[in-house]
């Protein structure tokens, strides 16, 4: 079976969007990491929340699904091989719009955690971004509304205690090329993407909301 995301891993490990922006201080910000705490980061990606937690002290383990991606663990967010209350803080950014089971996923980061799950994922804007979506990446499964995220954590046991909101601006190129989306699909993904778009369709923008949540003492 192809390993398609171990295909697309340098281009992740170098995407300016996620490797940079502030978005990411705000996650590791919310991790609160130092000396002495245990971090999983789920989907790992191109790492770039790991090393940000390593640099601040915190002990890190990585999960991807692809191998490609080469996290410690190789392992579906729906299927964590650890025991419960394993870590101090769980974290997963701009990765679960590709869970096949978000609640079973958003579960599974509760269980492992004994204190703070963070999430950061892209936000639902309309039915055309997620076909654009699903086009440039039939990987894309479903973004959430603020809504729907606070109660895939509330019904995994966690209290939402923070949220922020974060636009973020995509080149449209290089968004499509990590994605070897080309011809007539590219064409179409603008299309659906327009109302998105700068007048001259160079960029794009979409919103990522960050939560913070704790396990429930009650």
């Amino acid at each position: 079976m192809s390993d398609v995301w171990g295909d697309r891993a340098d281009a992740y490990r170098s995407s300016a969007t996620h490797a940079h922006d502030a978005d990411l201080d705000i996650v590791v910000e919310m991790c609160n990491p130092h000396e002495g705490v245990k971090a999983l980061d789920v989907a790992t990606g191109g790492g770039h929340v790991a090393r940000r937690l390593h640099e601040q002290g915190a002990e890190v383990v990585t999960t991807d699904a692809s191998p490609g991606m080469k996290p410690d663990v190789v392992c579906r967010a729906e299927d964590l091989p650890f025991a419960d209350g394993s870590f101090d803080v769980v974290v997963t950014r701009i990765a679960p719009h590709h869970f096949t089971d978000i609640g079973r996923a958003v579960g599974e980061l509760a269980r492992v955690s004994n204190a703070v799950v963070v999430v950061e994922d892209t936000l639902y804007a309309a039915e055309e971004v997620e076909q654009a979506e699903k086009l440039r990446d039939p990987t894309h499964v479903r973004s959430y509304s603020e809504a729907e995220w606070r109660e895939l954590l509330e019904s995994a046991g966690l209290e939402v205690e923070r949220v922020e909101h974060f636009a973020k601006t995509h080149d449209f190129d290089d968004w499509l090329a990590r994605c070897d989306c080309v011809g007539a699909a590219a064409e179409r993904v603008r299309e659906l993407l327009a109302p998105w778009a700068s007048d001259d369709g160079a960029i794009w923008s979409d919103t990522k909301v960050i939560l913070k949540a704790r396990k429930s003492q009650t």
